[in-house]
């Protein structure tokens, strides 16, 4: 599991669009990395759309928006067409970027034990650094917290 303060384990993945993303090449920005469920799912499309509703403000603040989930580069293309989002999707299509960063485990599910992604915010600062992470239960304000913090307030 990732923790406040630790360098942010690096990673190249496949990103919407047909190229990659490495986290360590967005530096100096700071980083939302948010990881999720998957493309289309009601929850995470509401959560996914929040944080594009805001990411005027956060490019503002000095971030970069960065969504992770195992969906596919070419589904993240047709979600990012149907729902106009403006910040790049990262595909972790086996799952081991998100195991590594603490995202993906065991987890309950109506009432069930299964493995999935556990949705998580990570704040990554300018060095590569953890800032802060948000274990996230309710989407709704989420991306508005997030963007508080960033901001200072």
């Amino acid at each position: 599991m990732i923790e406040i303060g630790q360098i942010a384990p690096d990673f190249t993945l496949p990103r919407d669009g047909g190229g990659s993303v490495t986290l360590s090449k967005l530096r100096p920005s700071r980083v939302v990395l948010l990881t999720y469920g998957g493309d289309g799912t009601p929850t995470c499309t509401n959560e996914v759309m929040d944080f594009n509703g805001l990411a005027d403000e956060f490019a503002k603040a000095g971030c970069v928006l960065l969504g992770l989930s195992k969906d596919s580069a070419a589904k993240h293309d047709k979600f990012i067409a149907k729902m106009g989002i403006t910040f790049p999707l990262a595909s972790d299509a086996g799952g081991h970027v998100m195991e590594d960063w603490g995202a993906f485990g065991e987890k309950l599910f109506f009432g069930k034990l299964v493995q999935g992604v556990l949705r998580t915010t990570f704040l990554i600062d300018g060095a590569g650094k953890v800032e802060h992470l948000w274990k996230v239960d309710k989407v709704k304000g989420h991306a508005a917290a997030v963007l508080a913090h960033v901001q200072g307030l």
